[in-house]
Parts: C-alpha cells; structure tokens; sequence
C-alpha cells in the first residue's frame, strides 16, 4: 500500500447486469454433463444436450483463499430451465470450516434457496430482487432457479470458509424441489 495514493479499485460491479469486471476475477461454468447427478430424473438428463450450461459463477477473492479474516464476493447466475420437473440449480455445498456463515442476496428472477442442516433438515427460502439471506454455519446451500428468466444471486462469504461438495455429492439433500402444477414444493426424500 503507498500512503497518500488515490486510486480506484480493481474490481468493478455492473448494477445492471450484476457482473464482475476487473482483475482477478475467477469464472467458473457448470454444464449439465459436469453435474448430471445431482438431478432426480437421470433419463431427463440424458435428453439434455450435455452441454448444455446450468449455471456459472464469478468470484473476486481480493486474499488468497484460506485467509482468516478475509471476504471473498460473487455471483451465481442460474440459467431458466428444468431436468424432468426438477430447476436447474447448483450442487450445492457446506463449508469445509463448518462454523463460517454466508451472505446471499436476490438480483434479478425468482429461485428458492435451499438450506440443509446436519440433521439433514431441509427448507427453502424464496429469492427475487432484494430478498437477502443469511446462511449460518453448519447450513448446506443450494439455489434453484423457479422463474423463466437467468435467476442472479450475489454472495460474501468469509475467504477462510472453503467449500465442501464431497458431503453433497455423496448424500445429496433430504428434499427435492419439484415443479407440481405449476409451482415449486419442497418433497421429502430421506426415506
């Protein structure tokens, strides 16, 4: 740091299109061939162009991650569409450092955010523009996207939290989230 420098920052947020620009930012693209397993309907999924893309995520980690005491800052941006009557989401995750919390906040579409406990009790929260949520630690997280248009979420989350997939690749979440009739509903599946 030079003292008595002015400067602007690195990294710039669009507010119309909730995209990152600037250095270093990280992108990362999840097709459907890439994460085909979390979705109930394995069938649907085969007559999906593999791929075909789920969802994407920027990501600024202004410290290296692992840090304590550092933020780092994103978005998700859930792509409209369904496998069978399951929506497209994300694969969901705890943090490797299970006491670290999460913040995530509706930028534009509607999508639920699901959240599982270790007991393996699962709601859903609703998204849209403004809705704000706090993912406490201990809290599995996952966002669908329940609209017709792109569902854009953005997020901060302590740089030292680390993201552990293995635990939801593995066990899944104890509900799904269905289209029935026309609306989302949260069906138990840990029987």
């Amino acid at each position: 740091m030079k003292h008595l420098k002015i400067q602007r920052s690195p990294v710039e947020l669009d507010l119309k299109d909730f995209s990152l620009k600037g250095e270093p930012i990280t992108y990362q693209h999840r097709i459907l061939k890439d994460i085909a397993s979390v979705f109930l309907d394995q069938e649907a999924a085969k007559s999906i162009p593999p791929e075909t893309i789920v969802y994407h995520v920027q990501s600024w980690l202004p410290v290296d991650e692992g840090t304590p005491g550092g933020l780092s800052f994103g978005t998700s941006t859930i792509l409209s569409g369904q496998v069978g009557n399951e929506y497209f989401m994300t694969k969901g995750h705890f943090h490797s450092l299970s006491d670290r919390a999460e913040f995530y906040w509706g930028v534009q579409g509607k999508g639920m955010l699901i959240l599982m406990d270790r007991e393996r009790n699962t709601r859903a929260e609703e998204v849209y523009p403004g809705s704000l949520h706090y993912i406490g630690g201990e809290i599995a997280h996952r966002l669908a996207n329940t609209g017709s248009e792109n569902l854009v979420v953005g997020a901060c989350w302590p740089s030292d939290a680390g993201h552990d997939y293995e635990e939801i690749a593995v066990n899944g979440f104890s509900a799904r989230l269905l289209e029935i009739d026309g609306n989302p509903v949260l069906i138990d599946c840990k029987k």
